[in-house]
């Protein structure tokens, strides 16, 4: 079968590696301090010790294990940048590499989906993957109508992967906080786990897919590749080229940056303002910068930004809530006791607690500082302050921070939000972010209805029955 571990004891037992790395690096630590070196660089020098350690036993493994690496990836700009860049370089190769199934592996299962005959639905099979993610590998192929494509297929045993390895960790969840600062680790992996059903669904995916291709058909902006078919196990798309956001992060100019950056923010207001979908998954793997469609038409450099893997997606039929962007437009009016009332009655202050709301504001006008001005630059340094503010117990912001509380239906909103904005300072982009809250974001224009997005009306996608969902295969 697959060189994915099956066995539940042995992907254990391969995690349980990250404890025990951790009490032998806290033994170091204190040899070391013993030895006369700082607090402050022997919990530096822990840290790159232990980042190296996390994202070789994560990158050992696909399912869950790398699905939590690809969702701390966006985080890295906050660390400080003397361990950051050993950081980044295991975050990529987490992000673009795995090890692929064996061919005859995926042989079996298109064998098992498509039929025997699978092979006369191409003209060109790749056998080598162009792509190997969580829990699925892509291969490029040409569909038997000369369409490109891409043959994502899913690894055999995913599902118990995915939920045997959040399982797991989850019990370190306490020991890997401090790998990213401000961040509490044992949320997000439960998020990651309760989507595990989701994700592997691939007519959930397709579905998804399909809304978003057909919104953004004609975009001058966003490429959104059509679904050819879908089947268990294995989804076919149209390929798009273009350059990973990745290597834009890497390598790109600052116009490849900046346009990456807007047209991102764009998307991540606009999509569920126009498809009543939020795409949940924003790590630097799942988009491209193409080229303009045409060059003698488009701007110069007016790249496009396209869109990959739908698989987790959160379903806002109003588009993003009202709220948001009210207590956003109120937080910019200065106007402290509105904003409270509202995040009160939302129940991001729960009814038991009291906060003073010039303090809440306090803590609020640095996050939102993108918000404020005409252009922002998101840099590494500002989300670091911005970490470094809430992450230490002795500032206020913490104290106060820990008081707030996060409602179930906004868990996937602020992790995507996040994410995001994590991809933002590390394409160092400049974007002018009020523009999209304006056009897309309810609620934050005072004459908007906040239940009512700005964008054109659309039909809600509904939460459909799996085989109810079943679409025309292109076959």
């Amino acid at each position: 079968m697959s060189d994915l571990p099956r066995k539940a004891v042995t992907r254990t037992a391969k995690l349980a590696t990250l404890p025990l790395g951790f009490a032998g690096r806290a033994t170091w630590g204190l040899g070391k301090r013993i030895g006369g070196k700082s607090a402050e660089i022997v919990a530096r020098e822990l840290q790159q010790r232990t980042a190296d350690q996390l994202f070789k036993v994560l990158g050992e493994l696909k399912g869950g294990a790398m699905k939590f690496g690809q969702a701390l990836s966006v985080f890295e700009s906050a660390l400080p940048e003397e361990i950051a860049g050993p950081y980044r370089a295991a975050l990529t190769k987490l992000q673009e590499a795995a090890p692929p199934m064996p061919t005859h592996t995926v042989h079996a299962v298109l064998v098992e989906r498509l039929g025997e005959e699978w092979r006369e639905l191409f003209l060109e099979f790749e056998e080598k993957p162009s792509a190997a993610a969580s829990i699925g590998q892509v291969h490029r192929a040409v569909w038997h109508d000369g369409r490109q494509v891409a043959v994502k297929v899913q690894y055999p045993g995913a599902g118990e992967a995915l939920l045997s390895d959040l399982t797991q960790l989850s019990r370190f969840a306490r020991l890997l906080g401090p790998l990213i600062p401000g961040m509490d680790i044992k949320p997000l992996i439960t998020e990651l786990r309760d989507r595990v059903s989701e994700e592997l669904d691939y007519a959930l995916e397709a579905e998804a897919q399909r809304a978003h291709a057909a919104e953004f058909a004609d975009d001058p902006d966003v490429v959104v590749p059509q679904v050819v078919h879908q089947g268990e196990q294995v989804l076919v798309t149209e390929w798009i080229d273009g350059v990973p956001l990745a290597e834009i992060i890497a390598d790109g100019t600052p116009e490849q940056q900046d346009r990456a950056g807007q047209l991102l923010a764009r998307f991540l207001f606009s999509g569920p303002a126009r498809t009543g979908l939020l795409h949940a998954d924003p790590h630097p793997g799942n988009f491209r910068l193409l080229p303009p469609a045409d060059a003698g038409e488009s701007p110069e450099g007016a790249y496009r930004l396209g869109v990959l893997d739908f698989g987790t997606v959160d379903r806002l039929p109003g588009g993003l809530p009202g709220i948001i962007g009210e207590a956003l437009r109120l937080a910019l009016e200065d106007d402290a006791e509105a904003v409270y009332e509202l995040l009160r009655a939302e129940g991001f202050v729960k009814e038991s607690i009291d906060l003073d709301p010039d303090a809440v504001l306090e803590y609020l006008l640095p996050i939102i500082e993108p918000a404020v001005v005409e252009e922002f630059t998101f840099t590494r340094s500002w989300i670091r302050t911005q970490a470094a503010r809430i992450a230490d117990p002795r500032s206020p912001a913490h104290q106060l921070g820990k008081q707030l509380n996060l409602p179930p239906s906004y868990l996937l909103i602020h992790r995507v939000t996040l994410s995001t904005i994590g991809v933002l300072c590390q394409l160092n982009a400049t974007v002018r972010l009020r523009e999209e809250l304006e056009a897309w974001l309810p609620g934050f224009l005072p004459e908007q209805d906040p239940d009512r997005a700005q964008g054109p009306d659309v039909e809600a996608v509904p939460d459909s029955d799996p085989v109810e969902a079943a679409v025309d295969t292109g076959a």
